[in-house]
């Protein structure tokens, strides 16, 4: 044993402290027997190795975490208290270890809540347990709060193993029974602490933790966003409402706050943070005025003395804290203190000195800039003619930000810093917030930003002036000017929620004139020289100018467009979507081919425009328009060259699309104008076919050239089809699409099957292709069309299945998105009964789910008579559907819900073949139906309503073909002659069905169903073919209930089956379904009472199975 137990420490070291990865995964191996043993874990608790120790403890976390087997409560009681003694003898542990530890006792804790020994709860003491270290030394202290930290974490923290109601209701006990008690033993330590005592410093650290923890608590099991945390509400229960009427509590913190040094002090202001955001309902109008004046009088002792907000944790706690005082208090709540004139002027100087300090404050200005946006907001609301003050001091925020981020750029461009332009999530936001700022006195925003403009233009002038300016002076003004093109773009969108007088569209036209003027100006230059922060600027003031003066959205445009006709003779809206947007984005694709964003985004505002019905109709009388309709070569637009391989292929889709809605707005059935519109496709098309021939041929040729080439055809015919959304324009398309491109695509396919650049765009193009959008596809009687389309989607994808299937060793990390290496040949084998074709890491699950995605489309177009193809011998739907089964018994069964793209494509697949083609699922071998059904097993507790949803349209399916089989033998037995394989492995296994109907009864019962309608559609049916088993099952859950609900839970069964007879008839459907929305209502009160001493277990219904 001694030998074993130096090689388990050895193993362990090397586990955790190896840097080869792979003496890691051997050590990894070599404990999987340790771990399996309760004797060697055991063993490992009682050494000092503390690598030992923490395999231990972590692999005990797991066993206690597991459902089933679970151990008895009499082994857990005994391993928590252990492990309590264990780190009360032991304090020179590794934090770690220490950390691992009491994570096993917390999790032990929760897991046995409701468990009864004796009538006794046992596992709720462990508030005396505690007590024990709380008497201690302050080590034995830290401990102990550590214990109460992690426990809370758990208590409020789900488990994907376990049913959320389950925690829902053990969180709830949790809070009601030893929550408050646990957050008062916090407050009072904190109270009767030493803070100057530099070594309980480590105790003061984990009690504002805990703290902080009880705060956050879930309390009505909402689940809120942790990323929208200047949104929460914290729902303090009314029993609570005593300590936070004590000013006491309040002050604590604030005081903690002044004595603490800084690296504490932060978690005191997170304490506050959270005491900011009680509900509103826990006090009366006096109260609550009460609580802000004590909140805002804080607040304000931490702004006259703001030295110790030099630390940035303490100041981003601070930020958030009075972003949470505005979201949770309204205005004038807040003019009503009586020092409210001090407050807001001390936050306004704060709010000035962090925007001027934006290299310390960058991720916290959000807090800021979002608290006087809130107020902003609240002004239209104001009732009183008391002063709100914020005419005065808002145009000192939006002076201090503009000058601040105008005074950035020089910083960033002569010390060579990260541009804060190239974080766009975050510009974007406070750009937002700013659009509502400014807003207020948009008299001094915009004569502000016109004065800020004029001076850096005007320098920006002369600089262009000079025979040889200096690159570094040229990126200053530039980013200067990208700054206030920013700055303009927002405050014109923010007028879209505004109600404004006409002298304030005098005002927007204005700043769009002198933003044009500028453009004018520097694309002038682009030939020799552009910035690209300034070009991206453009972009977003064109966004935002179209969203508010372009097409249908426009509500009063007539200043602005009177002034952009007296300053730059832009008369009317086509003057404006002629010389100035036409314009640049021409100008963008013709320069900027350097550049993916700009490409993309100049691309997408196209694209915009021809979305717009008023725009579009609009964009396509013009000149410029019908020019780029009939010369989209390389020759005029540089970023169709496929040499440029710094661009992404995808945006030719984009240009593609949006060209095709252009067309088609007048396109009708004019085949001569689609010709000269497709007429550089088609020349491009015969450059593809050309260098495809010489290499057929042998000749040598570049064949990434090649590639490129073709995935970018390929791209392009994808736009022109997404935009055909009528008969007419899809019928000419397709006349052309076949049968030329669908050959060399095919052929294609067959040789690239590995690489995603081609593979990706042309099955994408076949999927949409196949795709009966708008009811596109609607060939004629005398047309083969709809079967040719059938068989050239059945092609792709038995060519692409039968090939993707020999590439193997894809790393995982890869096996979404296909990337060289790997190594191609055929492997075969079993799995789990399955004949699998290839493992994990032989497929490219991006290239499946396309392929099912295209399946789906071909055979639910309603344009192929599928009977038809099988009666005259036509092999094309029989080949597609035995290469999705190959395709899915590829994919391992935990795959399918790891990616989403793939379940979504798999189960919608699947629901139209149980659909329209159950006689070709009823006689697939047993091992391939038994796999789907355990997808559809696995897909009814899945978290995507869509696929939940689908699941249960599909099991209903399966189910009505089961039953109307099953029906036609009226009794009579199961003969060979009458049998398939699908009906003789549900008479060999019926469990696969039974455990499906406990599983939705699981759900129906316990959790928070949210598609009851869909779930009771095959529950019917499960029902009445496991009739005995339901029986069992409903003798189960009622005995799990307490005497008193005996009669009740009994009642509720037997009223969701009466009247409901034995079929499946649309009328009986019905009745069960209204059946069932009682029968849920009348069992939550039952069985989800928060009050019920004896919850069922979760697993009660499922442990019928045998």
């Amino acid at each position: 044993m001694e030998s074993q137990l130096a090689q388990l420490e050895l193993l362990c070291q090397q586990l955790y402290e190896a840097t080869d990865p792979n003496a890691r995964t051997q050590a990894e191996k070599a404990l999987v027997g340790f771990t399996d043993s309760a004797e060697s874990l055991t063993q490992c608790l009682s050494q000092n190795n503390p690598y030992a120790l923490l395999l231990a403890t972590t692999t005990l976390t797991k066993m206690v975490t597991r459902v089933t087997p679970e151990l008895p409560i009499q082994d857990r009681l005994q391993l928590r208290n252990y492990v309590l003694q264990y780190l009360g003898n032991r304090m020179r542990l590794p934090p770690y270890v220490i950390q691992a530890m009491v994570q096993l006792v917390a999790r032990i804790t929760k897991h046995g809540w409701f468990d009864m020994d004796k009538k006794d709860y046992v596992f709720r003491n462990i508030l005396d347990e505690v007590g024990t270290f709380l008497r201690g030394s302050v080590n034995h202290c830290v401990v102990g709060v550590q214990v109460l930290h992690q426990l809370v974490m758990e208590m409020n923290q789900a488990e994907s193993l376990r049913s959320l109601t389950k925690h829902r209701k053990i969180a709830s006990s949790f809070r009601d029974e030893t929550l408050f008690s646990i957050f008062t033993l916090s407050c009072t330590l904190l109270q009767q602490i030493n803070v100057h005592d530099e070594t309980q410093h480590t105790l003061i650290n984990w009690l504002l933790k805990l703290t902080c923890t009880c705060l956050s608590f879930d309390f009505i099991g909402t689940s809120t966003d942790e990323s929208a945390d200047d949104l929460a509400t914290v729902q303090i229960p009314t029993t609570w409402r005593a300590l936070f009427l004590d000013t006491s509590t309040l002050q604590l913190f604030f005081t903690l706050f002044h004595n603490l040094p800084a690296e504490l002090a932060s978690q005191s202001i997170a304490c506050l943070v959270q005491m900011a955001s009680v509900r509103r309902s826990l006090f009366n109008n006096v109260e609550r005025q009460n609580f802000l004046s004590q909140l805002v009088k804080g607040v304000r002792t931490i702004l006259e003395l703001p030295q110790a907000l030099a630390d940035p944790e303490c100041y981003h706690e601070f930020c958030r804290l009075l972003m949470r005082l505005k979201s949770n208090y309204q205005l004038v709540e807040l003019m009503r203190l009586d020092d409210y004139p001090q407050f807001i002027e001390l936050v306004a100087k704060f709010t000035v000195s962090s925007l001027q300090s934006w290299q310390f404050s960058a991720n916290s200005i959000h807090y800021l800039l979002g608290f006087w946006q809130r107020l902003v907001g609240s002004v239209p609301y104001i009732r009183t003619s008391e002063p709100h003050l914020l005419d005065t001091y808002v145009p000192e925020i939006t002076e201090a930000y503009a000058t601040s981020r105008l005074e950035s750029v020089e910083t960033v461009v002569m010390e060579n810093l990260d541009n804060p332009l190239d974080d766009k999530a975050l510009v974007s936001q406070q750009l937002e917030q700013m659009s509502t700022i400014g807003r207020c006195e948009y008299n001094k925003t915009c004569q502000l930003l016109i004065n800020l403009f004029d001076r850096t233009a005007t320098s920006y002038q002369e600089l262009l002036q000079r025979p040889s300016p200096s690159e570094q002076d040229l990126a200053i003004r530039e980013g200067q000017l990208a700054w206030l093109v920013y700055l303009i773009a927002s405050v014109i969108g923010g007028r879209v929620s505004h109600t404004l007088p006409e002298d304030y569209d005098c005002m927007d036209g204005q700043l769009v004139c002198r933003v044009l003027q500028l453009m004018t100006l520097t694309d002038a230059q682009l030939p020799q020289h552009g910035n690209h922060y300034l070009d991206l600027a453009y972009l977003h003031f064109f966004e935002q100018f179209r969203m508010v003066f372009v097409g249908d959205v426009v509500q009063r445009a007539s200043q602005v467009y009177q002034t952009l006709s007296e300053r730059l003779g832009l008369t009317d809206e086509s003057m404006v979507l002629n010389n100035v947007f036409i314009t640049k984005i021409v100008t963008n694709l013709k320069y900027w081919t350097s550049s993916r964003h700009i490409v993309n985004k100049t691309l997408q505002l196209l694209n915009d425009l021809a979305l717009g019905y008023g725009s579009v109709r609009k964009l396509v009388k013009l000149e410029s328009v019908q020019f780029i309709l009939d010369h989209h070569t390389p020759e005029h637009f540089a970023f169709l060259d496929v040499s440029h391989s710094n661009l992404d292929l995808r945006c030719r889709t984009t240009f593609y699309t949006a060209l095709g809605r252009l067309l088609l707005v007048d396109l009708g059935e004019n085949e001569e104008r689609f010709e000269r519109f497709i007429a550089p496709t088609t020349s491009f098309l015969q450059q593809v076919e050309t260098m495809f021939t010489s290499r057929q041929m042998g000749q040598l040729v570049n064949e990434d050239q090649l590639k490129r080439m073709l995935s970018g055809l390929c791209r392009d015919i994808l736009g022109i089809t997404l935009a055909c959304n009528n008969k007419a324009s899809y019928m000419m398309l397709f006349d052309w699409v076949y049968p030329r491109v669908t050959t060399i695509v095919l052929q294609a396919l067959a040789i690239w099957y590995h690489d995603p650049i081609v593979t990706t765009p042309i099955l994408k193009l076949m999927a949409e292709l196949v795709l009966n959008r708008s009811q596109r596809l609607q060939f004629e009687v005398t047309s083969p069309n709809g079967v040719l389309l059938f068989r050239e989607a059945s092609k792709a994808i038995a060519c692409y299945g039968e090939q993707i299937l020999t590439v193997r060793n894809i790393p995982e990390q890869q096996v979404y998105q296909l990337k060289y290496p790997f190594d191609v040949g055929r492997e075969g084998g079993r799995e789990g009964g399955v004949e699998v074709i290839g493992n994990l890491d032989n497929n490219k699950l991006k290239g499946v789910s396309i392929c099912f995605n295209m399946l789906k489309a071909a055979l639910c177009g309603n344009y192929v008579n599928f009977g038809v193809l099988r009666l005259y011998g036509d092999s094309a739907l029989d080949e597609a559907l035995n290469m999705f089964v190959k395709l899915l018994i590829s994919i391992p069964l935990k795959n399918l819900l790891d990616f989403p793209k793939v379940s979504q494509a798999y189960y919608g697949l699947l629901e139209i073949l149980t659909q329209d083609h159950m006689d070709f699922i009823s006689s697939l071998q047993p091992e391939v139906f038994v796999y789907i059904l355990s997808s559809i097993s696995e897909g009814l507790s899945a978290l995507d309503p869509m696929v939940c949803t689908g699941c249960c349209s599909t099991l209903d399916h399966i189910l009505s073909f089961l039953f109307k089989k099953l029906s036609k033998l009226n009794g009579a037995p199961m003969s060979p002659s009458h049998s398939t394989p699908f009906l003789r492995i549900l008479e060999l296994h019926p469990e696969i069905l039974q455990q499906m109907l406990s599983s939705i009864m699981n759900t129906i019962i316990f959790e928070n169903c949210r598609n009851q309608w869909s779930m009771s559609r095959p529950l019917l049916g499960l029902i009445l073919l496991n009739e005995d088993y339901f029986q069992k099952l409903r003798d189960r859950v009622v005995e799990m209930q307490p005497a008193e609900r005996v009669s009740v839970m009994a009642a509720c069964f037997d009223n969701l089956m009466e009247g409901i007879e034995r079929n499946l008839q649309p009328r009986n459907r019905d009745n069960f379904t209204k059946n069932l929305s009682v029968f849920r209502r009348d069992v939550n009160c039952s069985v989800k009472d928060e009050l019920s001493p004896h919850p069922p277990s979760m697993s009660a219904i499922n442990d019928m199975m045998v």
